[in-house]
């Protein structure tokens, strides 16, 4: 076959020696998987930050999605997730090289969340909560374990760092009582579950991509939605509220806990100020403000 090009969103989203030496391997990559797995390519490739999905198809005719990744641990169980669930909830996986980070996927149609309003949107994300929190598989991270880090590291973050220090202890706190609870990694989580990660189905009306498993608490799974689609909860003129109607939402039709998934909302936004600081610091950069203010809105909104 003709060696895909790789796209230029693609190529530009991320930069290090390893992502560029994966860049350089993948169109002979993605070539040496469509030859040994009979497939044929059946379009032009789509990407995220991290991966490549190219419409392929079958042997047999089948239409489907080689999804050929950067290795990263978020994304190291994936396949495991996808098999898991068997197509209840989620894309199906036809078939993995976890090895290599190929995924041949059933094909999806290219629509997400994002034309629904966005209650619609929620309520259908927490929808799919149910039928994908079953029970816990031994190989993804343990929530357990990270949170008793975390907790230590938002500790460890100087008093002069640029996120109220209130919230920092308090996270502190919360994700270390969190952590002692027995059966808190009971269940399979989805990660990173929200609008651009729900796409519309062939046998169902919408269906899950792109886990980052965890084996942890289903409270732990709606902040994602809402620090997505902040311009919109910006734009209603009222952020406390639209980002509460989302949470109270999402606990609503998932059946969750409203007080539980607040503590672990807390837990969660903190923890990304955690990274945003710490990597910043790391580069020799100055941390995204903007990014921060957006972690401790939510973080103001979904307790005061």
């Amino acid at each position: 076959m003709t060696p895909v090009d790789v796209p230029a969103g693609l190529a530009a989203a991320g930069h290090g020696p390893e992502r560029e030496a994966w860049l350089d391997r993948l169109p002979r990559l993605v070539a040496d998987l469509c030859a040994e797995w009979s497939l044929a390519p059946d379009g032009d490739p789509a990407h995220g930050r991290t991966a490549l999905v190219l419409p392929v198809r079958t042997e047999d005719g089948e239409r489907a999605a080689l999804k050929v990744g950067f290795p990263h641990p978020e994304a190291a169980t994936e396949h495991l997730a996808l098999r898991r669930w068997g197509g209840r909830g989620a894309v199906r996986l036809l078939r993995a090289d976890p090895h290599r980070s190929a995924l041949l996927l059933e094909r999806l149609k290219p629509r997400d969340l994002r034309d629904l309003p966005t209650d619609d949107a929620v309520a259908v994300v927490a929808g799919l909560y149910r039928r994908l929190h079953v029970p816990a598989l031994p190989q993804p991270p343990r929530l357990s374990e990270a949170l008793r880090r975390w907790s230590g590291e938002l500790t460890a973050l100087p008093r002069g760092a640029p996120v109220p220090r209130r919230f920092v202890e308090q996270a502190a706190s919360l994700a270390a009582g969190l952590a002692d609870e027995p059966d808190l990694d009971a269940r399979l989580l989805h990660g990173d579950l929200h609008d651009a990660n729900v796409l519309a189905g062939l046998r169902e009306p919408w269906l899950a991509i792109d886990p980052k498993p965890w084996s942890g608490d289903p409270h732990w799974e709606p902040a994602p939605l809402l620090w997505n689609r902040w311009s919109a909860a910006v734009a209603t003129g009222d952020l406390r509220g639209a980002l509460r109607r989302r949470l109270e939402l999402a606990c609503d039709v998932a059946g969750l806990d409203l007080d539980r998934a607040r503590d672990l909302t807390v837990v969660r936004v903190m923890v990304n100020a955690l990274w945003e600081i710490t990597d910043a610091g790391a580069r020799g950069a100055e941390p995204d403000r903007d990014w921060l203010t957006r972690q401790v809105a939510i973080a103001k909104a979904v307790q005061d």
